[in-house]
């Protein structure tokens, strides 16, 4: 199926570009549709791709189609959606006017509702969950480094998109409950927020028990909030996401030795960090926020969900980057 057409990514950032790329890697037809700045990054410097574990992939512009304009997806079998969640119903109507009626739309996008959206502004059209589990690097010059391993999970579906996608160094797997996973990508994706504040790599925030502490005590919150609901975040890890919080709250030198095997960039931070960093709006409101939405909705009460909304809500108006507080700081 997809052979017969391309891939088209809708919102090339730092994970369509590395998708994308991984894709073109392979051979595949690879269409991606972004902002002009990154467009004409990759034409003056074609892709190169690596992670922590020795990936490295480097891929010609002349591999790629490369444009800003809606068009390069006029013939594509797969539509990658990677943009924000703020922007998902205007790609979606992009899609529809420009993508074909039977293109297969992927949702490679943090938070949980953006699936819905697509499926109300797509009506007809199959739309498939998906979750990213890495964050990618945005290094300049065509450069996207994953941070860490991973496997892309796919909502499956009888067309078996996922083992399609499926590339050398980028693996796509389908998962029975894609919805339960999801949420236990926003439990995880709490964190954004607290890297985006703290204005530390990921490696030296958790390091430190305080900060994972913030963490864990959110996800506390969060979880009271999801089981009120009748929720049930499905782990990809090892361990179940209810014992999240408490390995978290493991002494540092235990965390090390069990983290130890994980390579992780020692560079990377979240997106959120990025968003503050370039003056742009974060994801505050798709992930803390709804927490906050389905918190009052159960009559419950999240105070150091709140606390965080309100501080990234105040980084985004000073429009200074990120404010470089303390886990004590952030405490309400």
């Amino acid at each position: 199926m997809i052979s017969n057409g391309s891939i088209g990514v809708a919102g090339a950032g730092s994970i369509g570009c590395f998708v994308g790329g991984m894709c073109a890697a392979s051979g595949r037809r690879t269409a991606l549709l972004g902002r002009q700045r990154i467009i004409s990054q990759i034409q003056t410097h074609g892709l190169r791709l690596t992670s922590p574990e020795g990936l490295d992939r480097k891929v010609g512009s002349h591999q790629l189609i490369l444009s800003e304009a809606p068009e390069i997806l006029r013939d594509a079998a797969v539509v990658l959606v990677t943009v924000k969640s703020r922007d998902t119903a205007e790609m979606a109507d992009v899609i529809a006017r420009h993508a074909p009626a039977d293109a297969i739309i992927v949702s490679l996008q943090n938070s949980v509702g953006n699936v819905a959206v697509l499926r109300e502004r797509l009506p007809g059209r199959q739309v498939l969950a998906g979750m990213v589990p890495y964050y990618v690097i945005a290094a300049g010059e065509g450069q996207y480094r994953r941070a860490m391993k991973g496997d892309i999970l796919l909502e499956q579906d009888d067309n078996r998109t996922a083992g399609q996608l499926s590339a050398p160094g980028l693996v796509v797997r389908p998962h029975p409950d894609i919805t339960g996973v999801q949420w236990f990508k926003l439990l995880i994706n709490l964190n954004n927020a607290i890297n985006a504040l703290a204005d530390l790599p990921m490696s030296r925030q958790f390091a430190r028990r305080a900060w994972r502490m913030l963490l864990a005590d959110q996800m506390l919150e969060a979880l009271a909030v999801l089981q009120a609901k009748g929720i049930k975040p499905v782990s990809w890890t090892p361990v179940p996401a209810s014992w999240t919080p408490h390995v978290l709250r493991l002494p540092d030198a235990v965390f090390a030795l069990m983290g130890g095997a994980i390579k992780t960039d020692p560079e990377a931070r979240s997106s959120m960090w990025d968003d503050l960093k370039l003056r742009r709006p974060t994801e505050i409101d798709h992930l803390q926020g709804l927490i906050m939405a389905m918190a009052d909705e159960c009559g419950l009460k999240v105070p150091l969900t709140r606390r965080i909304h309100a501080l990234i809500k105040n980084a985004e108006a000073e429009a200074k980057g990120s404010p470089g507080l303390t886990p004590e700081q952030i405490r309400p």
